[in-house]
């Protein structure tokens, strides 16, 4: 048994291969274009267990289960038109419970039996003027997913498809056959305008419309912008979600929480700042976790501070205002990040919260603010560190306060300032007094970088013997800074006394020194 090897065959075996071969193949998640040739031309053969394509009816299109999806042009075109009718009833009725993957796969068998009807039986002419088939009526609504663009123009009248809306939007509907429905919906709501009511249920339709259009919409309730927002009907463009919410505001209308969870952050990024402004706090406080990542800083700060006003009520809790206020930190001033990394219990910001802060106001942060912010989160800033968020503010940092505080390896920061000290110097003074005594003075002085002129005096008082018995003298020196001076005084009665004084750089100090004389 070849088993799950049967999906690698090679395109030209598969004919030649015993008819058993078509049971294999349904258990292969997809074939190549090459195998499907190969397999419409096993079928074509006749020579299988379903047999000749042209006898083929419903329960034969369901057996050959996934393989249908296979089935070419050529193959589909010969199988009887009556067959191919129920079998795109029968997927239509199903569409409805389906998953999103096997609408998808409906949705391309409705579009290969649709082609084959057309290429087989060209039965609409361009001027025909009536519906082929009988009109669709609200008994057998759902045939809408069976006719073409053309036929669905002739055979749905405008009344009974706006009567029907909701049940047409939930069949198998391709994007030609929506560009009719909507041309028939602004058909019948001409005169008028679409009343808010069906606004609400145009679904995916909703989408074909431009700024413009949107722009004449009555869409004055929540419940009606929050229907047209579900993400049921598609994707908006940026411009159309700006232009109906700019026409719902202009309208009256207020953004509550819901409604900006419905819009997303995204989108709430495209308002215009007079729009932003238009947002109350409260409404704020109960939309969740908003992405405004993509907003300019402008708009990030405008909803931070809406935010900041939500969550007040938290303030006495940092643990609790971090995990609400979190999403919009990205509006943040450094005053109230230092508040966050000040607090008493730790926030432990995550690195894509860091990385979302203004970067104006991320560069005024301390190392010790940064340390406190990120807790438990810090090792992983120097997985970060190349970013240019994180090098700008690195290199403001000191790279000592870096490695002692961080001591994560970050590197980059400034390095510390360095200086030189010259060495001491000492110079000798000399000083005679009048009493004939001489003293030494030595006078010492700090050394700066830079000499400095000293002026430093000595006074020595000589008890001698004889009259006068002591003898007052006053020296005064001028050493360069840095030096140590030695002053020697001469007195009368032939006596030497050292004295020593330090003094500090560029001061004039007294120095007093007394000695003793003997006399024989």
């Amino acid at each position: 048994s070849l088993g799950a090897l049967v999906c690698d065959l090679e395109p030209g075996t598969i004919p030649a291969s015993h008819p058993d071969i078509l049971e294999k193949l349904k258990l292969c998640p997809a074939l190549t274009g090459a195998q499907q040739d190969a397999l419409n031309a096993l079928l074509l053969s006749g020579d299988t267990a379903y047999g000749d394509p042209s006898s083929w009816d419903l329960q034969t299109l369901q057996d050959l289960g996934p393989l249908v999806l296979a089935l070419n042009q050529t193959t589909l075109s010969l199988v009887a038109e009556a067959a191919r009718e129920d079998f795109r009833r029968s997927i239509a009725a199903a569409y409805i419970s389906q998953g999103r993957s096997q609408r998808e796969k409906s949705l391309t068998l409705l579009r290969a039996l649709a082609a084959a009807s057309g290429a087989s039986q060209p039965r609409l002419q361009r001027s025909a003027d009536r519906c082929p088939w009988g009109p669709i009526t609200a008994s057998n609504i759902e045939d809408v997913a069976l006719l073409s663009p053309e036929e669905l123009d002739l055979c749905l009248s405008n009344a009974v498809l706006v009567d029907n809306l909701e049940a047409v939007l939930d069949l198998p509907i391709t994007s030609q056959a929506n560009l009719v429905l909507k041309k028939k919906v602004d058909e019948f709501f001409q005169e008028s305008g679409i009343p808010e009511e069906k606004l609400r249920h145009l679904g995916m339709l909703s989408r074909l419309y431009t700024e413009e259009e949107i722009s004449h919409w009555q869409v004055t309730s929540s419940d009606t912008l929050s229907a047209l927002l579900s993400d049921s009907g598609g994707e908006w463009s940026d411009s159309q979600v700006q232009q109906l919410l700019s026409r719902y505001l202009a309208l009256g209308g207020s953004l509550t929480g819901p409604l900006l969870q419905e819009i997303g952050g995204k989108h709430l990024c495209n308002l215009q700042e007079e729009q932003i402004q238009q947002i109350p706090a409260a409404a704020i406080g109960t939309a969740g976790k908003l992405d405004i990542s993509s907003c300019s800083q402008t708009k990030k700060d405008q909803l931070y501070r809406k935010a900041q006003e939500a969550f007040s009520s938290l303030a006495s809790s940092p643990g609790s205002y971090y995990c609400q206020i979190h999403p919009y930190l990205g509006g943040a001033p450094a005053e109230d990040l230092k508040d966050l990394a000040n607090a008493d219990v730790a926030i432990n910001m995550d690195l894509g919260t860091f990385l979302a802060l203004n970067p104006e106001e991320l560069q005024k942060l301390s190392v010790t603010d940064v340390k406190h912010l990120l807790g438990k989160n810090l090792p992983e800033l120097k997985e970060h560190e190349h970013e240019p968020l994180v090098v700008s503010w690195v290199q403001q940092q000191s790279q000592k306060e870096l490695d002692c505080v961080l001591g994560i390896g970050l590197q980059g920061g400034r390095p510390e300032p360095t200086g030189t000290a010259s060495p001491a110097a000492t110079s000798t003074a000399t000083v005679t007094t009048p009493a004939g005594v001489t003293s030494m003075a030595t006078v010492t002085t700090p050394a700066p970088t830079t000499p400095a002129g000293v002026t430093s005096s000595a006074t020595v008082i000589t008890p001698v013997p004889t009259t006068p018995a002591s003898v007052t003298s006053t020296a005064t020196v001028t050493t360069p800074a840095s030096v140590t001076s030695t002053a020697t005084v001469t007195t009368p009665a032939g006596v030497t006394s050292m004295a020593t004084v330090t003094t500090p750089a560029s001061v004039t100090s007294m120095a007093t020194a007394t000695s003793t004389a003997t006399v024989t």
